[in-house]
């Protein structure tokens, strides 16, 4: 963050100052949300939620060394060699100052959202535009009301271009995200179950990502899934131009996998308006190319060559947790891909298991949170996808994961266990660990499933 005063910070949210203290020229180094962890000359924005209260720490953070700090409340007493800024809300003020902070940068702001492969679409993108530029980007799970506001104010006079993940659980959310970044290109990446607990249908779940489109900037560009069937029926009445991604003749952007091998890398066929040629994505499964195309697609608006566009797909690394391809001892491959899982992405992961060289494929699934009166089915199917691929082993982890172990056995997957939480499958991994194999991990957020990912690890023995 580059040094603002109190001055702009008042203009920024609409702030009254409270206190003795009245220097608008007053400097502000950078802005923490934690007191435990505040640096001298930062502004501290203590956050209300269901079990805590920020406010309660503004003390600690001004004597941790804050210049000073916003708040909702009014106080017994203040500091007369600190600064307070009243508003009306906290969080809301820190998204305020955000955007506001935002608009001091002259530099392309690109917004991803999307039920699956957000985040994978969101390092693919840094990483090809990191070819010609300095890029920021999402990092972790920082793609919320707080951690966006909080990305963008990490950015400075070196950044060239920001890529900027959006996630939402019910309607409203992306709306709001979006009218802080108003993005220069906007990206679904496609419209899945994720969510569907609260949204209600498919439809209510594209309503919410298509939140981000009138936010688009009136001469910007939203790139879309041409293979969704969602998204692709958005064609002629996006707000600002689109185009479209995928394998389908309709897209601009195409991709046709050719090859595999079936350890780091697929091979595919890339054709866009400006190149047509073989490359090599550093990852597996052929969902891969829906996020090497929306980089594509960005990369070409932003003025990349096609050669630079093949160099920053070669420098595409996964987030951790999002398919990292661990390389064990005796032939064990463990593919962990355990930040979060829906019904689309487990079968994605679970293509990207059959595909792989291990003699035998086991996978190891938890619950899929968040899907309502649709979870049994959708688990089900998942294990009928599992029969259907040639999986050659289960480990269903969890309530909802009785669906999936049924769904297996009816579609015939050899050896099926099912536990009832992560210390059960823990125990019985032993068993599941043989030469010559690979094993997926992947279950929703909540089931943490790194633990078992962790449990294998020290099974295991480093190749």
């Amino acid at each position: 963050m580059k040094t603002i005063t109190l001055g702009q910070l008042l203009e920024a949210v609409n702030g009254r100052l409270l206190g003795e203290f009245n220097d608008l020229s007053a400097p502000i180094v950078r802005v923490d949300t934690d007191s435990r962890a505040i640096h001298p000359g930062a502004l501290f924005i203590p956050l209300v939620g269901d079990r805590f209260d920020g406010h309660a720490y503004i003390n600690s953070a001004l004597e941790g060394g804050a210049a000073g700090c916003i708040t909702a409340r009014e106080r017994d007493s203040y500091r007369p060699e600190k600064f307070y800024v009243k508003v009306e809300d906290t969080e809301k003020a820190l998204g305020a100052l955000a955007s506001w902070y935002k608009n001091l940068f002259s530099i392309p702001c690109i917004g991803v959202t999307g039920s699956v492969g957000k985040t994978t679409a969101k390092d693919m993108l840094a990483a090809v535009l990191g070819v010609k530029y300095k890029v920021l980007k999402t990092e972790g799970n920082f793609n919320n009301s707080v951690g966006l506001p909080l990305t963008l104010l990490r950015l400075d006079d070196s950044y060239e271009a920001a890529v900027l993940e959006m996630g939402m659980d019910g309607l409203g959310q992306i709306d709001y995200l979006a009218g802080l970044v108003k993005p220069d290109l906007g990206v679904i990446t496609n419209i899945g179950d994720a969510h569907i607990e609260r949204l209600g249908s498919r439809e209510g779940i594209l309503k919410a990502k298509c939140e981000l489109l009138p936010h688009v900037r009136s001469d910007g560009l939203v790139i879309l899934n041409g293979d969704d069937s969602s998204l692709s029926a958005l064609q002629g009445s996006t707000p600002v131009p689109a185009v479209f991604c995928g394998q389908g003749e309709n897209c601009e952007y195409r991709a046709q996998v050719t090859g595999s091998d079936g350890v780091s890398h697929i091979h595919c066929r890339v054709t866009t308006p400006n190149m047509d040629r073989d490359v090599k994505i550093p990852a597996l499964g052929e969902h891969m190319i829906y996020p090497a195309l929306i980089a594509a697609a960005a990369g070409e608006r932003f003025g990349l060559t096609p050669d630079q566009i093949e160099e920053g797909f070669g420098r595409f690394v996964p987030t951790r947790m999002r398919m990292n391809v661990l390389r064990r001892q005796n032939g064990i491959t463990i593919l962990d891909d355990t930040y979060n899982a829906n019904p689309q992405s487990m079968r994605a992961a679970i293509s990207v298991l059959a595909d792989s060289q291990g003699g035998y494929k086991t996978a190891v699934l938890g619950d899929m949170l968040e899907l309502g009166p649709f979870a049994p089915a959708l688990h089900t199917g998942v294990g009928e996808y599992l029969g259907a691929v040639g999986i050659d082993c289960l480990v269903a982890v969890g309530e909802l994961a009785q669906s999936i172990a049924q769904g297996a056995r009816d579609a015939g997957v050899p050896q099926v266990v099912h536990c009832k939480d992560r210390d059960e499958a823990r125990n019985i991994l032993p068993q599941a660990i043989r030469p010559d194999s690979t094993i997926l991990v992947k279950g929703s957020r909540g089931m943490k499933l790194e633990e078992v990912t962790a449990r294998l690890l020290e099974l295991t023995e480093e190749a």
